[in-house]
């Protein structure tokens, strides 16, 4: 199934990057055909929206588009460690509204909290070795620099942490130290020390690459869902700290899992190895833990009870490197991605 793309709009774009100096992305191939495939599986379809969000790059460049967030007026964040706009804030049509932050050079990951008016962020920078708490107009509240508490670092370049989870119903802060140590660490609302879990080991209780969390709260009894990137693997953990389980995910090296509705939605950065460029899709898990689409990638394919291998379709080249996925109030997919020649989000709009 696909949908006309102007050959207009096509060159709008390749003329725009070209300016920039930079590649024109895969994105582009299937619009310079004046054509788009539909992307996904079973339920959840999805076709590329064109030039969603493209700006000049000469006034508000990106370089990695690492995460995004949308706010409780509907504005979508965007998180990039290009410090001439850290943030970019578009609205849900890709109009820029406006732009902050310069002193975030390994801006990284991003994670909305609070409510209404009291919304905030918190920004993982592993260059900085930092978690970084934010108003929604960028002055910071609050550092959480690298654990010392836990005995495990000898100093702070140890420390690059990749994201974090916030539960709701305490305000407790969950950080994973993805790029560094591999620990996971919890703190209270304030930014006290609670505990620490985890590191880099080949037991189910560790990590090799623990580069995502999110807080589940799709059942009455909260618990989290960590990442373990490098072993194809989200790890479910209880509040604190005790292992409980692993949703196996073969060839799929998923950045973080995003919850929304009853799914779990992931972006993959890579496939089959994570040393294979250009290879990443979106991944969408149902509510009993089993992919159900993947947007850009292989169908998945369950035999006695275990999924298949996954990879990149090599026929929808529509993704280079996705670091992650937003889902909005209609369903629809943002996707923001790194190393990817410095290209904007890209959206998906559901079609099933």
């Amino acid at each position: 199934m696909i949908f006309r793309s102007s050959r207009r709009s096509f060159l709008r774009q390749a003329s725009l990057l070209t300016a920039a100096g930079l590649s024109t992305p895969s994105l582009l191939f299937a619009s310079a055909a004046n054509e788009t495939v539909v992307l996904g599986h079973n339920s959840h379809r999805y076709r590329v929206v064109p030039n969603w969000g493209l700006l000049d790059a000469g006034v508000n460049p990106v370089n990695d588009c690492h995460e995004m967030v949308q706010d409780a007026k509907g504005r979508i964040i965007l998180l990039t460690n290009e410090t001439k706009n850290n943030i970019l804030v578009y609205d849900k049509s890709g109009k820029l509204l406006e732009t902050w932050g310069h002193d975030y050079p390994g801006g990284h990951g991003l994670t909305l909290a609070g409510d209404g008016n009291d919304q905030f962020l918190l920004i993982c920078d592993p260059d900085r070795h930092q978690v970084i708490k934010t108003d929604l107009k960028g002055r910071e509240l609050m550092k959480l620099d690298y654990p010392k508490e836990t005995g495990k670092y000898a100093y702070p370049s140890q420390y690059k942490p990749t994201e974090t989870a916030v539960n709701p119903a305490n305000g407790d802060i969950y950080v994973v130290d993805g790029y560094g140590l591999n620990y996971v660490m919890q703190y209270d609302q304030k930014g006290r020390f609670i505990r620490h879990w985890g590191g880099k080991g080949a037991g189910e209780e560790t990590f090799d690459c623990c580069h995502g969390i999110v807080v589940d709260r799709r059942t009455a009894s909260p618990t989290l869902l960590i990442t373990d990137r490098r072993r194809n693997a989200l790890k479910r953990f209880s509040l604190d700290g005790k292992y409980m389980s692993t949703i196996a995910l073969p060839g799929s090296y998923i950045c973080r899992p995003v919850i929304h509705g009853d799914n779990i939605y992931g972006a993959v950065f890579r496939s089959t190895s994570d040393s294979y460029p250009d290879s990443g899709y979106i991944t969408i898990l149902d509510k009993n833990d089993r992919v159900i689409s993947t947007p850009g990638g292989s169908e998945p394919v369950y035999a006695n009870g275990k999924l298949g291998e996954q990879r990149k379709d090599r026929s929808a080249t529509i993704f280079m490197h996705p670091h992650d996925v937003l889902v909005d109030e209609d369903d629809n997919l943002y996707v923001a991605q790194w190393n990817s020649r410095k290209t904007y989000p890209v959206k998906l709009e559901r079609v099933a």
